[in-house]
């Protein structure tokens, strides 16, 4: 992998992020790559959208905030517990029914109010609650087991691999299972660019159509109201981002063009540095992942992270 950025203290580089950063044109051919394209990565929640899209064709009856809190890596807020505990209602469930491991809220803010208030870690709180709780109501909706959901070989994922393999265009490279629980799959880099870029041009009244309508209509339940993801939505109305642990990120432009981004060494750091950097060679102009790490020395500014393309 190729060098993005490093970190720089009083003139000297101490630090360096390597990964790949690319972009696709709306027929989902690549236009310009920093690092190799076919780098085979675990999208991890950047899968999400793909996900709740084999949800969808299996059935799930969701549309709206639900629906895009079913593509969520959310943070905790009060909307989000709320949308969760009313999608399982839909499906005469109650937390418990919920896989995911028990969690505070991602969001450190939330976190620390949820905490005074004398909150303990739970399912619910799990940034993943909305996915698994639109995986029940697919069971529930299709007659499908709740208690093995998570198993590969459940109807549920056969369903949300085959949707995979399709708008990747290919199978899994590697199937892992992902933080929440959930099978994880693998698949280049390029190709996480070109489904996503794909589902941003699904045709009216596709299933395709109704997931990219719900996430630009409701960005503070795909992410949190303040978070990145959600402020770069609201800027670009008709852009779709979904960020995933160990650093990677995918945008979809209004057009069916796309961006992705890995971090080899996982940091998340120069990630919203490195899709600015992206976008900009795509031609938008307002620096809007502005989030940087502040290098101090005595508690003062000393260094910064620079971007190497």
């Amino acid at each position: 992998m190729e060098v993005l950025a490093e970190i720089v203290r009083s003139g000297m580089v101490e630090s360096r992020h390597r990964g790949v950063v690319l972009g696709v044109d709306r027929a989902g051919d690549v236009t310009w790559s920093i690092g190799d394209p076919g780098t085979v990565v675990f999208p991890r929640s950047s899968n999400k959208p793909i996900q709740a899209l084999g949800m969808l064709r299996a059935g799930l009856p969701l549309d709206g905030r639900l629906l895009a809190l079913a593509t969520a890596s959310h943070s905790g807020e009060q909307i989000h517990l709320d949308g969760v505990r009313e999608i399982l209602m839909l499906a005469g469930l109650d937390e418990s029914a919920l896989q995911t491991p028990p969690s505070y809220p991602l969001d450190p803010h939330v976190h620390a109010d949820y905490l005074r208030a004398g909150g303990v870690k739970a399912p619910i709180c799990m940034d993943c609650s909305g996915k698994h709780a639109a995986m029940l109501l697919t069971c529930f909706t299709r007659g499908w087991s709740t208690v093995d959901y998570l198993e590969p070989s459940h109807p549920l994922q056969q369903e949300i691999t085959a949707t995979f393999t399709e708008v990747t265009g290919g199978p899994p490279s590697v199937v892992s299972t992902d933080g929440c629980g959930a099978p994880l799959l693998a698949t280049p880099l390029q190709d996480l660019a070109r489904a996503i870029g794909g589902i941003v041009q699904s045709p009216p009244g596709s299933h395709g159509a109704r997931l990219v309508e719900a996430m630009r209509a409701h960005p503070e339940y795909v992410s949190g109201t303040g978070r990145a993801e959600f402020a770069l939505m609201r800027a670009f109305p008709g852009l779709v981002a979904k960020s995933g642990a160990e650093s990677v990120y995918v945008v979809g432009l209004p057009d069916g063009s796309a961006f992705a981004l890995k971090i080899e060494d996982g940091a998340e750091r120069p990630m919203y540095a490195v899709m600015n950097r992206g976008l900009e060679l795509a031609g938008l102009d307002a620096p809007l992942l502005t989030e940087r790490p502040v290098v101090l020395g005595g508690g003062k500014p000393i260094g910064e992270l620079r971007l190497t393309f």
